[in-house]
């Protein structure tokens, strides 16, 4: 082990030693970390050494640099997405959102709302089981968690399905989209998730407020009724650094 952290660059070895001191609480959440001279002088290294280290922790969402202030131990929890119960239909067909399952006790808002009737694109349309360039209602919004963006969303759904119904405003009602989708005679009764990663695009990075370096996490959803026919295709963009997947199920 040794000789392997020996062989580590320098910089990877002061990140590793700063991980090591948050972990055993020599830092805790919102203290400044050691700054690049501070570094430069424990360590002896260079100053672009000192900002490698330093960008490790944030392109790992361990800290985050305030502007003239300094690099201080990041502060906000990651969401534990619970991939399972979070799509029971208890949870909404009681009228629960389906983030209440996620973060029942924390202050989330949702924003930069927006609802159109728009034409599906190929991959959407073929999803719905559509033409493409049939109509679909839109519904893109901005999930802001603590006052942190951590996901965009967008669901497509046909507009001859939910014409006229509450999913075509800005609010849902009490237990969202899938509850109206019951109320409509097409409740989910299955759903498929596709978990991706890559890097996002600037107009992601700045909806998100992501660090350099932070790759995000994309989630594709499609909810699907008893016979088959799939209602809803729902593309997210996560904060990776904001999210733990969990997936609980039986053997």
């Amino acid at each position: 082990m040794a000789a392997q952290e020996s062989s580590s660059p320098k910089y990877r070895r002061i990140a590793d030693a700063l991980k090591r001191a948050i972990a055993e609480g020599e830092f805790r959440p919102g203290d400044r970390l050691p700054g690049e001279n501070e570094l430069m002088d424990r360590h002896g290294v260079a100053r672009m050494t000192a900002r490698q280290a330093l960008g490790v922790l944030t392109s790992e969402g361990l800290a985050e640099a305030r502007k003239g202030a300094g690099v201080f131990v990041r502060a906000f929890q990651p969401v534990r997405r619970r991939g399972v119960p979070r799509l029971a239909r208890e949870q909404w067909g009681e009228g629960r959102s389906v983030w209440s399952a996620d973060v029942p006790d924390r202050d989330l808002v949702v924003d930069e709302v927006t609802v159109d009737e728009e034409p599906a694109p190929e991959t959407v349309a073929a999803q719905l089981g559509m033409a493409p360039g049939g109509a679909v209602i839109v519904r893109r919004r901005r999930f802001v968690l603590d006052g942190k963006p951590v996901l965009l969303s967008t669901s497509s759904l046909p507009a001859a399905l939910v014409a006229g119904s509450a999913i075509t405003q800005p609010d849902t009602g009490a237990g969202g989209t899938y509850a109206r989708l019951a109320e409509l005679g097409a409740g989910p009764a299955r759903f498929r998730e596709e978990v991706r990663s890559r890097m996002p695009a600037p107009e992601e990075a700045t909806r998100l407020r992501l660090p350099a370096g932070t790759p995000v996490i994309l989630i594709s959803r499609t909810a699907m009724t008893a016979d088959g026919r799939t209602v809803e295709v729902n593309e997210m963009i996560l904060d990776s650094s904001a999210y733990v997947l969990e997936y609980d199920f039986d053997a």
